[in-house]
């Protein structure tokens, strides 16, 4: 059985679109692309989901704490250990207006997690875990996430590209979002349920193309 490691944000976790209430709601196990995911690849696979909301790359948040994904990372992989596979989808959340982060600093950021990870002597008889890098798709500047995500859109329409060169530059796996699904435009950050499906089945195929 190979083991899976998802380690993202809240689209990972699982949110809902979040309307003017605020309140937060997840999907349901076989909902959230993660458990789509498991339920394509079968009892071969054994999938972990590990994601949080707000999780940035490599920053502190001055709001909300323990978001930092570089400092929860090597944690997380040696609780794992050993991990075949580290499905590493972050970099919304560094989109943020408060970060002023460009999309090269955001990529170059994510790629510091690839390197932590292929480093980490985590993988099968100590070696390197693999990994599939998702660079998240745009983000839209709609409903009540707007103001926290100012100028975000333009740059998340910039990841893509950067998201590419980092995983040639450390020749690993690269999918990018953006080309199959579209955040919602209740928050312009989340995703609909048929946004988590499609995903799911894509990195479920793309897995398969890593393993074969």
């Amino acid at each position: 059985m190979r083991t899976l490691l998802c380690y993202g944000d809240s689209n990972t976790w699982g949110t809902v679109p979040v309307t003017e209430s605020w309140e937060v709601e997840r999907y349901g196990l076989h909902v959230r692309w993660p458990g789509v995911l498991r339920d394509q690849l079968g009892e071969d696979y054994w999938v972990i989901e590990e994601g949080l909301g707000g999780r940035t790359t490599i920053h502190d948040d001055p709001y909300e704490p323990h978001r930092n994904g570089l400092t929860y990372l090597h944690p997380c992989l040696l609780t794992h250990n050993p991990i075949d596979l580290v499905i590493l989808k972050l970099g919304t959340n560094n989109l943020k207006h408060r970060f002023g982060l460009s999309a090269y600093d955001i990529a170059a950021s994510a790629g510091v997690l690839v390197e932590t990870i292929l480093k980490s002597e985590c993988g099968p008889a100590g070696g390197s875990p693999q990994v599939l890098l998702i660079c998240p798709p745009p983000v839209v500047e709609v409903g009540v996430l707007e103001e926290m995500f100012e100028g975000g859109a333009a740059k998340s329409a910039q990841l893509a590209p950067y998201y590419q060169r980092v995983t040639e530059n450390y020749e690993c796996a690269f999918l990018d979002a953006g080309e199959l699904i579209s955040v919602s435009v209740v928050d312009g950050i989340h995703y609909e349920a048929e946004a988590h499906r499609i995903l799911g089945e894509a990195v479920a195929t793309k897995v398969r193309e890593i393993f074969q």
